[in-house]
């Protein structure tokens, strides 16, 4: 019986332990900011924006997404396991997202501050949103590049519909010339 009250005793004060350092993201420096759409309507869901942090000196990176508002929330990258007081140079840059983004040198990138509402110096911000656009605001002179991407489609003769067949890539092989001797 004694036995079982020590065990019991034992796993009371792990646990407590346990759930005293599990308490490590308030003892972290975070980082909460936003993104918003400039030309977008008003319920325009800002979900899914990927947003990436760098620091100066930190060879981590810290990628997070957002939130239907457009908020996000990340821990400051750090390659050490203690933080440091202040972040040195810190910035986020928007990414990408679930849909084509048309995002402008200027609104791309955000410095990260310190959060001025907050007085324990582990909260942080960005100095303002990371904008974007969801249509092309240079009017036509957006060019998307396909980086090396290319139509996968081959040589097909054409033949009437009305045969019914297959299309003729599909029956013809198609021998590519290497070179000729």
């Amino acid at each position: 019986m004694a036995n079982n009250l020590f065990v019991v005793a034992f796993l009371f004060i792990v646990t407590t332990l346990a759930l005293a350092t599990a308490d490590e993201p308030y003892n972290s420096q975070l980082l909460k900011g936003s993104v918003a759409c400039v030309d977008c309507p008003q319920d325009f869901d800002l979900s899914g924006v990927q947003v990436l942090v760098k620091c100066d000196k930190v060879k981590k990176l810290a990628v997070t997404y957002t939130q239907e508002d457009g908020t996000f929330i990340t821990e400051l990258p750090s390659d050490e396991p203690t933080k440091s007081e202040n972040p040195s140079n810190c910035m986020a840059k928007i990414m990408g997202g679930p849909h084509q983004l048309f995002v402008s040198t200027k609104d791309a990138f955000a410095p990260v501050i310190a959060n001025a509402r907050e007085s324990s110096g582990s909260l942080f911000t960005t100095a303002k949103p990371l904008g974007f656009y969801s249509t092309c605001p240079l009017k036509g002179k957006c060019i998307a590049k396909d980086n090396g991407f290319a139509s996968s489609k081959t040589v097909d003769f054409p033949l009437p519909r009305e045969w019914g067949l297959a299309p003729s890539s599909y029956y013809i092989p198609f021998i590519p010339i290497i070179g000729i001797p």
